[in-house]
């Protein structure tokens, strides 16, 4: 399959102006497996680009961006004139890039797959400035893995990205994504190197993904009250104390309550239940964040500035955030909006270390923003400034500020919980409400004024991990998070059989999904797709110390949709019944993100990696760019 590069930007061309266009792209043409240079050129730089037609060149004063050297036979080196790092390119002529990035691609398999089941093993991680960390984490690992060859590395990041998704919108299943793309790149790459066309190949894995979700969805059901343990139990590694604590603070704060894991003191772990309030609002700028991890703000004993209106210049918080700064307190700032200019000095005094400062826009629009602060502000006791009262937030001190016993704000959601002193208040709010809602007729208006009842109402459940070391502390906390997000899925979206049973099952599916497709290569890539569901079971049973072909066979010979194997047990039975289950959401998002990075993956043909400066130091990630406008006061700069 033919893929044309365009060489762009001349320099000390002669008689350029004469140039016709349709001469100078064929000119210039560049294909994959031969390359053409030029002559009459001093320079070049390279961009791809299929069927190049009316280009028109630069004709005065051309913009010189890099020099093409050749290197190799499939790769060649863009040395940039500019400061960004210098590119090699690698071209797949004969197949080395793909068995490069697939060994990269396997490596990440074999190290989190060995973390799958119930009988999965730990992995121990170096740490350069502490003790190593034992994790069983699939999701930890894999932010760990930097492998030294280039090419590896970038399939390392690829197939990264299946887990880093599904972990990001489930909160689980980070590792089965994994061990399936593993398995449709595995079994697509055999399919092309034989000549077959990746993008019809594509097409197909992309179909039967859309057509397995909607089978899936089609084999979940409701998760019952007495099955959240089991749901919690299996995503902590068959940890029953675990699965029943969780279940416990589900049962005491209710489905729609708010659970989350803290670090304990203790060496036992303690289930607490605290009065407070979660909406869905997250922090305006990451450079608040004070846990790098997780990226969160959390902070103990903070203070509250509640505006009912935007912020738009420095000087109107300079007073509160001075104090702030003074007496050493952090302070939330929940507005209608921040504007750049008085965001600004907040986050670079946040940067110095001077200020424990977070700011958020207030939940909510219009009259109901209105409402949900005035919420807030009796749940926290403080005061609401608005225009209409009078109020100047120039000169307002701290006495209007609310106080919280903690907050925690991630990037879309922030958590204030408070002492419980304020629950006659709370109370009292609580029954206004519903005595208001009775006489409203109007649904959406109704639903609306139920979820400030359940806000305020709602108490919040922290589950306090305890352990006798560090080391073994993270990996209980690792552990614990697991089990809550793979809960919450379930009650989002439902569950269904597990231990890789649902989805060797939906592979039964794969051929009535063959005759909806349109030509004989997409049917090519449903079969892919036949194969690599059962990966996942084939790989539990392995680290059960099982022959994976065995289980898949036995599974496969029996019509109970339900049946399957039990590796914690190393027995084959009904595993519903045993309360073994996947949240259906894990499920489909597993589905979705490992097809989406396969096909990436089998339609890619040329790789271009970093040539590192010699000399120079390891560079981290570089710092988004952050608006210095509106330079504060002296005293807040």
């Amino acid at each position: 399959m033919a893929r044309t590069l365009l060489l762009l930007s001349i320099s000390k061309f002669p008689s350029l102006d004469n140039i016709q266009t349709n001469n100078f792209t064929n000119f210039l043409s560049f294909q994959l497996n031969t390359v053409k240079f030029v002559s009459g050129f001093s320079s070049i730089s390279m961009s791809c680009i299929q069927n190049p037609v009316n280009f028109i060149p630069p004709l005065k004063k051309p913009n010189l961006f890099c020099k093409l050297k050749h290197n190799s036979a499939s790769s060649y080196k863009m040395h940039k004139t500019t400061k960004s790092m210098a590119k090699e390119l690698y071209f797949n002529h004969d197949g080395s890039v793909t068995r490069k990035l697939q060994a990269g691609v396997d490596m990440v398999g074999d190290l989190i797959g060995v973390t799958l089941g119930p009988k999965g093993r730990n992995v121990v991680l170096q740490n350069k400035y502490g003790p190593p960390k034992i994790v069983n984490d699939g999701e930890t690992v894999l932010k760990q893995i930097e492998l030294e060859d280039p090419l590896e590395n970038v399939g390392v990041k690829l197939v990264r990205q299946a887990g880093a998704k599904t972990n990001d919108l489930a909160g689980d299943g980070s590792t089965t994504s994994i061990v399936l793309a593993r398995g449709l790149i595995d079994e697509g790459v055999k399919i092309i190197a034989a000549g077959r066309n990746p993008i019809q190949i594509s097409r197909g894995i992309e179909k039967t993904a859309t057509a397995l979700v909607s089978q899936l969805k089609l084999r979940s059901r409701e998760i019952e009250d007495h099955e959240i343990a089991d749901v919690a139990t299996v995503s902590a590694g068959n940890d029953y104390a675990v699965g029943n604590m969780i279940a416990d603070a589900f049962n005491k704060v209710g489905r729609t309550g708010v659970v989350r894991i803290d670090k304990g003191t203790s060496t036992e772990n303690r289930l607490q239940i605290v009065e407070g309030m979660q909406f869905d609002r997250g922090y305006l700028s990451p450079y608040f964040v004070t846990d790098r991890r997780r990226m969160i703000v959390e902070y103990d004993d903070c203070k509250l500035l509640l505006v009912d209106k935007k912020i738009t210049h420095p000087k109107e918080v300079l007073k509160i955030l001075e104090k702030a700064v003074k007496d050493g307190f952090p302070i939330l700032i929940i507005a209608e909006g921040v504007e750049k200019e008085a965001l600004a000095p907040i986050i670079r005094n946040k940067l110095k270390g001077s200020l424990k400062a977070v700011a958020i826009k207030a939940p909510d629009f219009g009259e109901r923003k209105s409402h949900s602060l005035d919420d807030i502000a009796i749940l926290t006791k403080g005061t609401v400034i608005k225009d209409e009262m009078g109020l100047s937030l120039e000169k307002v001190g701290v006495e209007v500020l609310g106080n919280a016993t903690k907050v925690v704000i991630t990037k879309t959601s922030t958590l204030i919980v408070t002492d419980g002193s304020t629950r006659p208040a709370v109370k009292q709010r609580v029954s206004e409400i519903k005595a208001y809602a009775e006489n409203v007729e109007e649904k959406f208006q109704k639903k609306i004024l139920h979820e400030r009842i359940a806000r305020l109402s709602g108490g919040i459940a922290i589950i306090e991990v305890g352990a006798q070391t560090q080391v073994e502390l993270k990996d209980k906390q690792l552990r614990m998070e697991d089990a809550l997000n793979a809960t919450k899925a379930a009650i989002e979206e439902g569950v269904v059989v597990g231990g890789g049973c649902c989805l060797l099952r939906l592979s039964l599916k794969v051929d009535d999904i063959k005759e909806q497709l349109d030509n004989e290569e997409q049917k090519i890539g449903a079969e892919i797709f036949r194969h690599a569901l059962s990966y996942p079971i084939r790989k539990i049973a392995e680290n059960a110390g099982t022959n994976g072909s065995l289980v898949v066979e036995k599974v496969l010979s029996n019509g109970n949709l339900n049946y399957g194997y039990n590796a914690a047990r190393d027995s084959y039975e009904d595993l519903m019944e045993s309360g073994i289950m996947d949240p259906t959401k894990v499920v489909r998002c597993c589905l979705e993100h490992a097809s989406s990075v396969a096909k990436t993956f089998l339609t890619s043909d040329a790789v271009a990696v970093d040539i590192p400066e010699k000399g120079s130091f390891p560079r981290g990630r570089p710092m988004p760019k952050m608006p210095m406008s509106g330079v504060g006061p002296v005293g807040f700069s």
